[in-house]
């Protein structure tokens, strides 16, 4: 049982936690109306914003978690957008940049905080980027620039390194990964050698 629901979000009335008639899972169900709560995935979308020279736009988190850390410009999804629609919103959002999501590079499965990531590709419209209260600090950055050791999420490391392997190669591709476990304190989980299963 989901400590965090003890009510039925329709009528408000105090859930039981059982097998509904027809499905395999226990569920918060309502007795009082019915109302059967699903706890579902999170989705974040995101996107890796290239300048015209090849650099890619990089944030600074200025909020936790991993406050100080670098990502690129992602974040949860919202009712009523798609995917790409959420992945420029974030890059707005984030950095202060316009840009044209291109394809699809990425799908990661992390079961182990119900989440699922859509990274894109994408084109930057112009120049203009900046900080904003997400980010502290936003740079285009070569490859080797990147602060591998600095990266905020393991999804944004594989997402990272996915991209610039696909554009040394010349073709981008659709690429799955699923990132099985979380590494204990004190080892950080950000390189995904150890995370990804094979």
């Amino acid at each position: 049982m989901h400590p965090d629901i003890r009510h039925c979000n329709a009528c408000g009335h105090a859930v039981e936690f059982r097998v509904p008639d027809g499905d395999h899972l226990p569920r918060h169900i309502c007795p009082h109306c019915g109302h059967i709560q699903y706890i579902n995935p999170k989705v974040v979308v995101g996107v890796i914003p290239e300048h015209a020279d090849g650099r890619v736009l990089m944030c600074r988190r200025n909020i936790e978690p991993r406050l100080g850390l670098w990502t690129f410009p992602a974040g949860y999804m919202e009712a009523s957008e798609t995917t790409a629609q959420g992945a420029a919103r974030e890059a707005m959002e984030e950095a202060q940049v316009d840009v044209h999501v291109d394809g699809l590079l990425m799908v990661i499965n992390v079961p182990y905080v119900s989440q699922v990531y859509m990274i894109y590709r994408g084109t930057m419209r112009g120049d203009h980027f900046g900080p904003t209260f997400e980010s502290s600090e936003v740079r285009l950055m070569r490859e080797d620039e990147i602060p591998w050791d600095d990266i905020a999420f393991p999804t944004i490391w594989n997402g990272l390194r996915q991209f610039f392997d696909d554009r040394a190669k010349g073709r981008y591709e659709v690429h799955s990964l699923d990132l099985a476990f979380r590494r204990k304190p004190p080892l950080r989980d950000e390189v995904a050698g150890d995370a990804a299963t094979p």
